[in-house]
């Protein structure tokens, strides 16, 4: 194993992770049902407490019924850019653990349209006419967080 490259990381502190949530547009939501996995490209918000998702969804929808049966879901963002030293790259990554939840009438009143709009990047359409998309909003009740890093100023 001599030969195989790596980069030493350092575990973010809170403060590091909360940021990268905050400035972050998008990451990879996985969830699960028995024995099958299904992980999807998801917009979110961060508020510092809470995880906000917007998924579109439609009637039969496979995110929907992923959803239900799923206890524990891992949501990940994570980043890597080139440094000016060939073969050398800073990458960061966070892993959130928790349960997606549907929002209470509070949380549904506040993501109006404007604020969907003003919160998450616009809803990607793949195929599919608009009308019969549901756009909602779920949270995501965090358990665990845990953020790595590889920045060239640690190495």
């Amino acid at each position: 194993m001599e030969q195989i490259e790596y980069a030493y990381t350092r575990g973010m502190d809170d403060a590091e992770t909360a940021e990268r949530l905050r400035t972050a547009a998008s990451g990879v939501l996985s969830l699960a049902r028995g024995n099958d996995a299904y992980a999807l490209p998801l917009a979110h918000y961060y508020d510092g407490e809470k995880l906000y998702f917007r998924l579109g969804l439609r009637d039969g929808s496979t995110k929907r019924d992923f959803w239900d049966a799923t206890e524990t879901a891992c949501y990940v963002v994570h980043a890597t850019d080139p440094t000016d030293e060939p073969q050398e790259i800073d990458s960061w990554s966070v892993v959130v653990t928790g349960r997606l939840t549907e929002l209470s009438e509070a949380e549904r009143e506040r993501f109006d349209t404007a604020e969907i709009n003003r919160q998450f990047t616009p809803i990607r359409v793949f195929d599919e006419a608009i009308e019969d998309i549901n756009v909602v909003v779920a949270g995501f009740e965090i358990d665990a967080v845990t953020g790595r890093t590889t920045p060239a100023a640690d190495r």
